[in-house]
């Protein structure tokens, strides 16, 4: 299969938003090329290299996020992502430089975005407990992780995104034994696959995508936990009786905002709201949507651009 590779010119501030925006159009894989990540693995000594310029240490330059589209959709496709892109530049006026936000393309063959992505993602460790490891990958799990495999055709959250990572460390606060979990826009179904293994009773997944649906499915079974999740394709949580103790959203503040009514119906009292795919310029809106509808601001937690926060019913 071939596809369009679309590369946008960008800044290291703006690359997670860009990135963002790309995830919309595609389900088959956003990355960011940011020297910046180069710089601190090199100054946290992380990765050592024995030659390197010391022109790339000064930061300068800008950051590239691709985003890989079916070949046949790009010519519908190029116009809609351009608008938002405009859009989002209209929105980071201001506050943070977008750069350039200049589009260029190339043609690749499917097979070698896959094994790229591939070569490029490794073991996890995300929080105190859990590490998001490649099916492919052979891992020596520790007494105290649980290990959360991944297929290598997913998609939809890998843990390496702040916003996951940031559900992932707050869900680790909440979880208890007798938990039962909601996730709403599950994607790959990390977050309630992770619960499982963290040791919750029960996990139930919605996603609007058909593709995102089948990924989650697939990953249970591989975690063995697909007798303890249900996966269901629907649009949030219409026609939905469950009830959880913890519910976990990693959407953006618009959509989150639209949940805020529909929330107390599907958290039991006293249970804990987790959110993520919040940028600063939406945070009081989502805080006060959901403020309005009765719940209590705990936590908030924030990693490069990106907020979490958890809120108390």
């Amino acid at each position: 299969m071939k596809f369009t590779e679309l590369t946008i010119h960008t800044t290291s501030e703006c690359s997670e938003l860009v990135a963002d925006v790309m995830w919309g159009y595609t389900n088959y894989g956003v990355a960011i090329s940011d020297i910046k990540d180069v710089i601190s693995l090199q100054q946290n000594k992380a990765m050592y290299w024995d030659y390197m310029d010391d022109s790339l240490l000064t930061g300068g330059g800008e950051a590239l996020v691709k985003a890989f589209i079916p070949l046949e959709k790009t010519e519908e496709l190029t116009p809609l992502i351009r608008a938002d892109l405009e859009q989002l530049a209209n929105n980071c006026k201001g506050n943070l430089p977008a750069g350039t936000l200049e589009c260029t393309k190339r043609v690749v063959e499917g097979d070698d975005w896959l094994e790229i992505w591939r070569k490029h993602f490794r073991p996890l460790h995300i929080g105190e407990k859990i590490v998001v490891c490649p099916e492919w990958i052979e891992y020596e799990k520790q007494p105290f992780e649980e290990v959360v495999k991944l297929d290598s055709n997913m998609a939809f959250g890998t843990g390496e995104h702040e916003t996951t990572a940031m559900c992932l460390k707050l869900l680790q606060t909440y979880l208890t034994p007798e938990s039962v979990c909601i996730d709403v826009g599950c994607g790959s179904g990390i977050l309630g696959i992770s619960a499982i293994k963290l040791g919750a009773k029960y996990a139930y997944l919605t996603d609007i995508d058909y593709v995102a649906v089948e990924s989650a499915k697939h990953n249970a079974e591989i975690n063995n936990v697909a007798g303890m999740v249900t996966v269901a394709h629907s649009n949030l949580l219409d026609n939905a009786d469950i009830k959880g103790d913890i519910m976990l959203a990693n959407i953006t503040a618009e959509i989150l905002c639209g949940l805020a009514p529909s929330i107390p119906k599907n958290l039991k009292k006293g249970g804990t709201l987790i959110l993520s795919g919040i940028i600063e310029s939406r945070l009081k809106t989502v805080i006060t949507a959901f403020t309005t509808e009765g719940l209590t601001l705990e936590k908030t937690l924030r990693e490069g651009e990106w907020l979490a926060l958890s809120f108390k019913l």
